[in-house]
């Protein structure tokens, strides 16, 4: 009888890997590091044993093996099994990365985007159990999001549904974003942009404890939080203003798709209410009434392990 499956969230650093239960357990893990600098051949090769090693530490095998499945970050053809190509981790171009996983293990393999993974992990494991619509997000680099309406992950017609973080909050004017295109949401509120307004501040000759905390010169959106929550009164306003932005993308998307919740996890989230609180009093004020009094913003529960347990999550998705 099958009794476990296996999920593997890839990163730009490192890849985590997990062997999950039926019950969203993880009853072993590791972590190995990418090596996006020596193409996906390498990368996957450094997958397989990673796997392989798994299996050999738990004496599991094929026969007690259900699935296994991948989150990355990045586009993903999830019908095909192609991973057709990741930002951040050159090489990784239409690669038909769960023919190759299931030709070597004989295991069903399936992929999809890490955030989506995340999604699926917290709907059945995390904030979002026993949810039937809900919109998890992460605010890190970018805003990526995972859809689910009426208990199923939205992936749209080209399997590229979420992009919430391009959802265009000027009529063309604004900031630049990694996209191409200027004035979207997460070229306003994420990471960088909390860098850039700290940067401004200090600059404009306000003194902030981030200035102090970054011993090496680099003020990281870490070390903002860090200050915010040790109560630094500019690091504090630059979260408010940042949850302000993010509560007025949501607003439109609350307004559109009517969500039960809003889980948000991601680097920029570890700030807690400082953040989350802005949040809430925006989407109350700037989406209609119906859908605001229906809607809870809450944070991820699953943190760091959503992505594996989302992805063992897959072959029943």
């Amino acid at each position: 009888m099958k009794k476990y499956r296996i999920g593997v969230d890839v990163g730009g650093t490192n890849v985590k890997i997990a062997l999950v239960d039926f019950d969203g357990k993880i009853v072993y893990s590791n972590t190995v590091p990418t090596r996006a600098e020596m193409g996906f051949e390498a990368g996957v090769n450094n997958i397989k044993q990673a796997i392989k090693e798994l299996m050999t530490e738990t004496g599991e095998s094929a026969q007690t093996i259900e699935a296994i499945g991948f989150g990355l970050p990045g586009q993903i053809d999830y019908k095909e099994g192609i991973v057709k190509n990741l930002p951040n981790i050159p090489g990784w171009v239409n690669i038909p990365l769960a023919k190759i996983i299931e030709d070597e293990f004989s295991i069903p393999t399936r992929l999809d985007n890490d955030v989506r993974c995340a999604a699926l992990g917290e709907l059945n494991f995390g904030a979002g159990k026993g949810c039937e619509n809900l919109i998890c997000i992460t605010v890190g680099t970018g805003i990526g999001s995972g859809i689910v309406l009426n208990g199923k992950l939205v992936r749209g017609a080209a399997n590229a549904a979420g992009e919430i973080g391009h959802i265009k909050m000027t009529m063309g004017e604004g900031p630049l974003c990694g996209c191409g295109d200027y004035g979207c949401f997460e070229a306003y509120a994420s990471g960088p942009a909390i860098v850039t307004m700290a940067k401004e501040y200090i600059s404009g000759g306000k003194s902030a404890k981030y200035k102090e905390m970054a011993t090496d010169g680099i003020i990281s959106p870490y070390i903002v939080a860090q200050a915010a929550l040790q109560g630094d009164a500019v690091s504090i306003q630059i979260f408010k203003q940042m949850g302000k932005i993010i509560g007025l993308g949501l607003s439109s998307v609350v307004n559109l798709l009517n969500p039960e919740k809003i889980i948000i996890g991601g680097g920029v989230a570890d700030a807690g209410d400082i953040l989350l609180e802005p949040i809430k009093q925006t989407i109350k004020e700037r989406a209609m009434s119906i859908q605001a009094n229906s809607v809870s913003v809450v944070p991820a529960q699953l943190a760091n392990t959503a992505g594996v347990i989302g992805a063992s999550l897959l072959i029943n998705s």
